[in-house]
């Protein structure tokens, strides 16, 4: 074998050939993904679209489209479920022939990853507006409404169930929720919800004002709600344990989510182990949040995130007419559905609380009610201020915000119990 032939040879094992040489075949996926790659890079740095994670998928869907490198393998994974194949339920299969993405990835099969992360955000969150007026766990089980709305939404659309609940979880705007739940019920949409469900949750302060202003009246917004009072230490110590015994005996399969979120909090209020509440709040949220973004935009593979597999017969004049479907974009334009409604309900809601009490509610703070904590709560405390200069919503409006961390967990344990 001569100089030049082994120089091609060499070249053919490059991902230059791979990926040129394959173009017409397949390969434009590849650009395509890598572009949408950039963009959300683009977005993540330039326009900070929640950097913290959105780096980190952005980059694992762009190791994972260059070809060659072989760091994850998604036929491992597709097959992981397929009884008869051999790699069902076989991590070691994976440990022998996965990449390092696959190795990563074992953290968000196993649901590993949104737990953990769960345990940061219960370290960091202050339950003390919720536990001073409980009636803002109402406005956070409102808001769910979003998720279920979507979820009939999608199988209309022709999605399966799992994936329809996978899909419907981004109106909870909590993305490690949306993350565990896909994980079991519909892996293979990983890559595409967590990018939906994370854009949107960037995009709070854009979607919510004009939904909030369209459904409440100047007066209804200027509204000032009392003073909270303040929480004793043993309320703050006694809610975590009493939520996680009645989370897990009602929907057991929210207990993981919320078990490992009310022990972050345990920790914080309990005031015995601030090292551990440190720990938690930094450093373990810091690492869990590069392997899971990493791993999950691994899964955000060419023939996964422009799959066509839903494509629409028409017949017109006697033609039939194929439509192009791409569930991706579906699933995006569904996020959004889902994140609207949510919001909308929260208000609407709120507006309905107020027939019935004496001391009224401002409906914006029903709006918190997805649990985008502390996003969602900032943005009822900026449509208020505008409305009355005076007025101070945030600490009202946390109340139903972190009730829809609970209830976005509650409710993905709903439906993995009814479609697992």
């Amino acid at each position: 074998m001569g100089f030049l032939d082994k120089l091609f040879e060499f070249f053919q094992t490059t991902g230059f050939y791979q990926l040129f040489g394959n173009f017409l075949d397949g390969g434009w996926k590849n650009f395509v993904m890598i572009a949408v790659s950039l963009l959300l890079l683009y977005l993540a740095i330039k326009k900070q679209f929640e950097p913290l994670l959105l780096i980190g998928i952005a980059f694992g869907m762009l190791l994972t489209n260059l070809p060659g490198a072989g760091l994850y393998h998604g036929e491992l994974w597709t097959e992981f479920m397929t009884e008869g194949s051999p790699y069902y339920h076989s991590y070691g299969h994976i440990m022998s022939y996965g990449g390092f993405l696959d190795y990563l990835y074992i953290g968000v099969k196993t649901c590993i990853y949104p737990c953990l992360i769960f345990v940061g955000i219960g370290a960091m969150t202050d339950f003390g507006p919720l536990i001073s007026n409980p009636k803002s766990l109402l406005l956070g089980a409102a808001a769910q409404v979003g998720i279920f709305a979507t979820f009939i939404g999608c199988i209309l659309l022709g999605f399966t169930q799992q994936e329809a609940g996978s899909v419907g979880i981004i109106g909870g705007a909590d993305g490690p929720t949306a993350i565990f739940t896909t994980s079991i019920l519909a892996p293979h949409l990983l890559g595409a919800i967590a990018v939906a469900a994370y854009s949107y949750m960037a995009l709070v302060p854009v979607i919510q004002p004009p939904i909030m202003k369209l459904l409440t009246t100047k007066k209804e917004r200027e509204i000032v709600m009392k003073p909270l009072r303040q929480p004793t230490k043993t309320e703050k110590i006694v809610f975590p344990i009493v939520v996680t015994i009645f989370v897990a005996l009602l929907v057991p399969d929210a207990t993981a989510l919320v078990g490992c979120l009310m022990l972050g909090n345990l920790w914080k209020e309990s005031g015995v182990a601030e090292r551990l509440c440190k720990t938690a709040q930094n450093e373990l949220m810091n690492i869990v949040t590069i392997f899971l973004g990493i791993s999950v935009g691994a899964t955000a593979t060419a023939e996964t995130f422009l799959n066509s597999n839903r494509d629409t017969v028409i017949n017109i004049g006697g033609k039939a007419i194929t439509l192009l479907r791409l569930p991706t974009i579906e699933i995006i334009a569904m996020g959004i559905v889902a994140f609207g409604v949510a919001t909308a309900v929260g208000v609407l809601f709120a507006k309905f609380m107020n027939l019935f009490t004496k001391n009224k509610i401002n409906p914006l703070i029903g709006s918190a009610g997805v649990s985008a904590v502390p996003m969602a709560a900032r943005v009822s405390q900026m449509v208020g201020q505008k409305a009355n200069p005076s007025n101070f919503l945030l600490m009202h409006a946390m109340g139903p915000n972190v009730a829809g961390v609970i209830g976005s967990a509650i409710a993905a344990g709903v439906l993995i119990s009814l479609l697992g």
